[in-house]
């Protein structure tokens, strides 16, 4: 049921961006695509409550002490170093795929290859996000090498970020295309790093923690995507990068102080 949910989280943002090109009653779809949209990740997260693990045994446990732990283990990651650290790079990874879905199809797709070529445009970028998946999901085997990968797929959506920010500028002919094509590609292996990435990194620094840990991801990303959907409509694509651009360097900053200093006393203690 829950996996449920977290389709719909990842459906309805790529619905909103093709409707959303469409002319007549845009207002009217957007905001109820936004209704069921907020109605699933309420829902969704109400039923992640719910979960326990196996070992747990809910039975023989006063009412009293059953609320308190579950309170206990809701509040606790918040209180993890570790977890404070990565949150800005799980909050980003959910603000780059909404970024792609409302901000980049409609401002640099659209303009360039027109609403035929949105469709073409988003293959190029499940395509780069499938390979890079694939060839990141094999390299992966230990935390450093998940720090050089996850820098690696920074650095490219870095470009594309800096591009749009001072260089890009509408052109016609071929390389007015291959742009955004071009981008398309390099965003979508960005998001095949932070999908890949992210999964076995709360999977290597939270063994113990395993279920609260991947809560957290899901709900910083789910978070974020709903945040830039309300956002979309009322700043400009300019402070829109900008704060992509911050983002991100809040995200850099905290992944590498906790692989660098945290992770690093961490183990030698253990």
């Amino acid at each position: 049921m829950i996996w449920k949910f977290s389709c719909l989280l990842h459906y309805f943002p790529t619905l909103n961006t093709v409707m959303s090109l469409q002319e007549s009653d845009s207002s009217t779809n957007t905001s109820l695509l936004f209704t069921v949209f907020l109605g699933s990740m309420l829902l969704g997260g109400i039923l992640m409550c719910f979960l326990s693990t196996r070992e747990e045994k809910w039975e023989g446990q006063p009412a009293h002490s059953s609320v308190k732990s579950f309170l206990k283990s809701v509040i606790a990651p918040l209180l993890e170093r570790r977890v404070l650290l990565i949150i800005p790079l799980l909050a980003y990874s959910g603000l780059q795929q909404a970024f792609v879905w409302a901000e980049f199809t409609k401002r640099i797709v659209k303009p360039a290859l027109g609403v035929s070529g949105v469709g073409g445009a988003m293959a190029v970028y499940g395509a780069g996000d499938a390979i890079c998946s694939i060839l990141a999901g094999r390299l992966t085997s230990s935390l450093a090498s998940v720090t050089l990968i996850v820098c690696g797929g920074a650095f490219l959506q870095s470009i594309v970020l800096f591009w749009l920010l001072f260089g890009y500028s509408l052109t016609s002919g071929l390389l007015g295309s291959v742009y955004p094509l071009l981008m398309a590609a390099m965003l979508g292996v960005g998001n095949g790093v932070f999908n890949t990435q992210l999964n076995a990194l709360v999977g290597m620094l939270f063994k113990r923690e395993t279920e609260a840990a991947f809560a957290q991801l899901k709900l910083w990303q789910s978070g974020a995507i709903a945040v830039i959907f309300f956002l979309s409509p009322y700043i400009s694509l300019q402070a829109m990068l900008i704060t992509m651009v911050a983002a991100l360097c809040i995200a850099l900053f905290g992944f590498l102080y906790l692989t660098l200093h945290v992770e690093r006393s961490f183990l030698s203690a253990s």
